[in-house]
């Protein structure tokens, strides 16, 4: 894997990862395909809408159907007929939230599953294996995601364990890669004390990844919190390797990341959002659940280039909702994750051309001064 800083525009960077699978225009926003889908999209929709990479999870995947499983059928990329790159992430934040019991110690977390409550392992040595049978381009090491709040003895003890996993990540890395220029992104933990992120920065260093990712935010603390830790993190982090913020966010807290220097993001917000009847716009969220769009004649956004935002009625949509339909979920979902990927678009363009500043002042004053009720701000 390579990575190529085109240009900046104050800490916003435009870039290319190049990787065994096809580039990576940074900023780039990564569909979030949990357990081999993105729901409710068609694959060659996600790549349609301009998506270089997604993301699969490495938890789900390794209860259903199983890492070797997926192996045997050829790996991630065909089981899901998607021929770009994939990020994996490591499993970690999902044994800490999802499963029922769990037991944390040097060697890793015994847990037992959400779904039949049977009993795994999971190492960072077993991570990363699961990570190479599925045929993950980009591997993320184990690491704990320090809960919020947590006292500074806390997030250092979490972080210390950590950076213990990241050792090992990488020795394991170095076992199973096929050396087919796949990479491996360590992950920066500490809370929201600014002294153990940068210790953490340097320990990762230290062992040497191909990029590096902000771990740990978006985890209760507020967008105001979680800017503090990036303003102090970011800057210590290498010019000449990709900056991964993970798990977030919305178009805000994109834009806000943006301006501090990070380059690709995740998040389940825009799939979710779909899912239950929220509309992301250039004018703000449209809550399509809500009795006054029942009326209503006009599209998400007229003028979008994407048909569920510019051809279909709120009302229809509204309807839609109301009735329950998949039909529902598909459209928005599709709008939702065509505004993420034209919003990272946006953001490549004003950075090259050095307007990056007036481009966040018009993205505000859109979203601010739109036609969207209060109601729909929620």
């Amino acid at each position: 894997m390579d990575f190529i800083l085109h240009s900046k525009d104050g800490q916003a960077r435009h870039g290319t990862v190049i990787t065994p699978r096809g580039e990576i225009r940074t900023p780039a926003f990564m569909p979030v395909g949990t357990a081999g889908t993105v729901k409710a999209m068609y694959m060659d929709q996600v790549k349609d809408l301009g998506a270089d990479i997604v993301l699969g999870n490495t938890y789900h995947l390794m209860l259903r159907p199983g890492a070797e499983e997926v192996a045997a059928l050829g790996g991630l990329h065909d089981f899901m007929k998607w021929d770009g790159p994939i990020l994996t992430d490591s499993g970690g934040f999902q044994v800490m939230s999802l499963s029922k019991l769990r037991q944390m110690s040097e060697e890793g977390v015994n847990f037992q599953s959400h779904i039949d409550g049977s009993s795994y392992m999971l190492t960072p040595e077993r991570s990363i294996e699961i990570q190479t049978l599925l045929g993950a381009n980009i591997r993320m090491i184990l690491d704990e995601c320090t809960p919020f709040p947590a006292t500074e003895k806390q997030a250092r003890d979490s972080m210390a364990l950590s950076t213990r996993w990241a050792e090992r990540s990488k020795k394991a890395f170095q076992q199973y890669d096929k050396g087919e220029g796949d990479a491996l992104f360590g992950i920066v933990q500490g809370g929201i004390y600014e002294s153990l992120r940068l210790e953490s920065v340097s320990n990762l260093l230290e062992i040497g990844f191909d990029g590096y990712a902000v771990g740990g935010l978006a985890v209760g603390e507020g967008q105001e919190e979680m800017l503090k830790v990036l303003d102090f993190t970011v800057p210590a982090m290498p010019e000449n390797k990709p900056r991964y913020l993970m798990g977030v966010g919305t178009p805000e807290d994109l834009v806000q990341a943006v301006s501090r220097g990070i380059d690709m993001f995740d998040c389940v917000m825009p799939t979710r959002a779909g899912r239950h009847g929220l509309a992301y716009t250039r004018k703000g969220k449209v809550n399509l659940k809500n009795a006054r769009h029942a009326n209503d004649p006009r599209p998400l956004d007229e003028e979008s280039d994407c048909p569920a935002a510019s051809s279909y009625s709120r009302a229809y949509l509204h309807h839609l909702v109301r009735c329950g339909e998949y039909l529902a979920a598909m459209l928005l979902t599709w709008n939702n994750l065509h505004y993420y990927q034209s919003l990272m678009q946006e953001m490549r363009k004003n950075i090259e051309a050095g307007t990056f500043d007036a481009f966040v002042e018009a993205f505000y004053r859109d979203q601010n001064e739109g036609d969207i009720s209060p109601i729909d701000k929620v």
